[in-house]
């Protein structure tokens, strides 16, 4: 037993710093999207442009996220960490500040693309910095910092868009961003280590970027169709046809290649392959209720969207508490029982959004909203942990795109059944199509987290995290080694 060996039941200060490093950059890419979110509408009469064509500044964003986050792992192996985050956040920064520059809607759309090439490589490369320098100690606490800008983006997003939007010129939104970004180079470049010698410069695998990315970007672009239009045109069902087939090409090439641009043979392990099935699943729970909930507040009780993002913050003030008892929870007990109780709770939470109407009491809305964060936070970061127990080193950066892909995909998945549900049970309504719309819609949010429950199942339990963590230990103590682990 080696001398820090005490230290490893917490998060060690170098990861911890490494962490705090990392997160004041990537709240920039958080807020950016939660801001943007309530300003569509002052954006197309701004720019005088109709809102099927402003509504590129969020798909084009987008697209480009997914576009970028495959390519993570190899730059990583390439350039080192370091290099590629500093470089990524450089891109978001330009992006930010040719957004707020804009001269009509197509430049905007195209500052947002560059945006989101750079936030893209961010998020899966902070996960992965983070994870790596943990070194499968304390995952769970580790995991509390890795998901702090994805629950703060929520509460503070919204509010800060809405004020800017209603007191501001829509150009102040994308300047937010700066100080974040400006802070997050000069941390980064002071105090993070320094990226070793590469051994080995790997080469790109350019087929599988050919495969992968096209197949990510026509998935992401049929449903975000979907979202707006539903599921049966064409629209919508020739890109997902392409973006299957893409898919289905990469993962039968993937399994034959030697080093693949992401190895989803990690799927068969147990940790990856049920965590990403179950982020996966929470995009229809989770991202698809986040849709319904400010569209209830604006659309049935008619509020601002200022006003909608206000009501909201209880729930991101829930995930924020719960973050702090799920993360050491998980290091204990496994992810299993910790996310089937966090699904429970989601769900009970938003069976009494089934009955609102414009009068219900908003005091017990909060209440209701304050338990579901609760719920989102004891789902979110025991899953996201699960899925590096008992990952090799060089085996994170891909679970981290693996996971990533699955919570993108499955959250515009989420979204855009949702969304259609939603326009459909309107329609299919007679008086007070609004409400009872609504209704249908939150039924259906809650029968997907009860779904989720049954993945939960599959998830890392006590043994299993256990067994994880005296490997770890037994690997800090013995000399390094080279070479990858299978799974």
């Amino acid at each position: 037993m080696t001398a820090d060996t005490p230290a490893r039941d917490g998060v060690d200060p170098k990861v911890l710093k490494t962490a705090l490093i990392l997160v004041v950059g990537a709240l920039a890419v958080v807020f950016d999207t939660t801001i943007v979110s309530v300003a569509l509408h002052q954006l197309a009469t701004s720019l005088d442009v109709p809102v099927s064509t402003i509504q590129w500044v969020t798909t084009g964003y987008m697209l480009a996220l997914g576009a970028a986050v495959p390519l993570s792992t190899w730059a990583l192996t390439r350039f080192g960490g370091k290099r590629v985050w500093m470089v990524a956040l450089t891109v978001f920064l330009a992006g930010s500040i040719g957004s707020s520059l804009a001269w009509d809607a197509g430049s905007l759309i195209g500052w947002r693309v560059l945006q989101g090439l750079g936030g893209g490589l961010m998020l899966p490369v902070m996960t992965t910095l983070i994870m790596q320098a943990a070194g499968g100690h304390a995952l769970g606490k580790t995991m509390t910092w890795v998901a702090l800008p994805g629950l703060l983006g929520p509460i503070l997003g919204p509010l800060v868009g809405g004020a800017i939007i209603t007191d501001y010129s829509w150009r102040f939104m994308f300047w937010v961003n700066v100080p974040f970004c400006v802070a997050g180079l000069i941390l980064a470049g002071r105090y993070l280590p320094k990226d070793p010698p590469a051994v080995a410069r790997p080469r790109l695998d350019v087929w599988g970027l050919v495969l992968l990315v096209p197949g990510i970007v026509a998935v992401l672009l049929g449903l975000s169709n979907a979202g707006a239009a539903g599921f049966g045109r064409f629209d919508v069902l020739a890109p997902l046809a392409v973006g299957v087939f893409f898919l289905v090409a990469f993962t039968l090439y993937a399994l034959r290649h030697r080093d693949p641009l992401v190895d989803i043979r990690l799927l068969a392990a147990r940790s990856v392959g049920s965590s990403t099935a179950v982020l996966f699943l929470s995009g229809f729970s989770l991202f698809g209720a986040m849709l319904l909930l400010p569209l209830y507040y604006q659309e049935v009780r008619g509020v601002s969207a200022l006003t909608a993002g206000l009501m909201l913050v209880p729930q991101g003030i829930g995930a924020l508490l719960s973050r702090q008892i799920a993360g050491p929870l998980t290091d204990r007990i496994g992810a299993q029982t910790i996310a089937v109780a966090g699904f429970v709770v989601v769900a009970a939470a938003t069976v009494p959004f089934a009955f609102v109407d414009a009068t219900s009491d908003g005091r017990l809305l909060a209440l209701w909203l304050l338990i579901r964060g609760i719920g989102l936070g004891a789902v979110t970061m025991p899953v996201m942990t699960a899925s590096y127990v008992g990952l090799a080193r060089a085996e994170i950066g891909h679970a981290s795109v693996l996971t990533r892909i699955a919570q993108q995909v499955g959250g515009s998945f989420g979204t855009a059944v949702l969304a259609v549900v939603l326009e459909q049970a309107i329609a299919g309504a007679g008086p007070g199509a609004a409400v009872s719309g609504f209704h249908v819609a939150f039924w259906w949010a809650t029968g997907f987290s009860l779904l989720a429950t049954v993945l939960c199942v599959w998830l890392p339990g006590r043994k299993q995290v256990q067994a994880a963590a005296a490997a770890a230990s037994l690997a800090a103590a013995q000399p390094v080694k080279s070479g990858k682990s299978s799974v």
